[in-house]
């Protein structure tokens, strides 16, 4: 019983470097393009264009939320915010690399704003739960903001503090979700990457709270 108790915690709480997984030096191998949109996963991208990253639970429902939006250019799933160099998915799910399952998106402003996506990720999930989303529990299914550059970090910001607004009226908690600057990300293996256009039928416990995020909340 212990020793169920004890690996229940481990989930729910961040390690310490002491405590993480090791690692690898090499990169765990993925598919090369998209299933979806044909796409070079890792790049080259066009030039022009701009990078986004969310945590918002099972990555294989958010990833299709955002490869069908018009104006995203790839999308990829993987792994950031942690400890464990080139983590597996199976390590990453002992809590003990410190990742949360994200979403890469490479997009064209010129198509897709940053806001945009900011609403999406907003409204797909919710963002008051800790380190769980619905049935999945665990800090790899924490919500979380990976942002490139000032730009993104002020209006993830200003969007989170104008959201929980919405999210308290309603009758919600605070918002939880960890926005930082962006840190390594790695690639999930690839029978992960567009997992739910190979698998129709797979499941995902992705739901929103049904409060709008209005475009005054994410207008900085």
């Amino acid at each position: 019983m212990f020793f169920l108790s004890d690996m229940l915690n481990k989930k729910l709480n961040l390690p310490k470097p002491s405590e993480a997984l090791p690692g690898r030096a090499r990169a765990i191998p993925t598919t090369s393009r998209h299933h979806v949109l044909k796409k070079p996963l890792k790049g080259p991208y066009p030039e022009g264009f701009e990078t986004a990253l969310f945590g918002l639970g099972c990555f294989w429902g958010a990833e299709r939320m955002f490869w069908q939006l018009e104006g995203v250019w790839v999308t990829a799933v993987g792994y950031a915010g942690g400890i464990t160099p080139n983590p597996t998915h199976q390590e990453t799910c002992t809590g003990l690399t410190g990742h949360a399952e994200a979403v890469l998106v490479v997009y064209d402003p010129k198509i897709v704003s940053y806001a945009t996506l900011l609403k999406l990720f907003w409204e797909s999930h919710d963002p008051t739960q800790g380190m769980r989303q619905g049935n999945d529990v665990g800090t790899t299914y924490r919500s979380a903001i990976y942002t490139f550059g000032d730009a993104q970090l002020r209006a993830a910001s200003a969007s989170r503090d104008a959201y929980e607004t919405a999210l308290r009226r309603a009758g919600h908690g605070r918002i939880t979700t960890e926005i930082a600057a962006a840190p390594e990300f790695y690639f999930a293996e690839g029978d992960h990457q567009q997992y739910l256009a190979k698998n129709p039928y797979g499941t995902c416990n992705l739901k929103g709270t049904g409060i709008p995020c209005t475009p005054a909340a994410i207008s900085a």
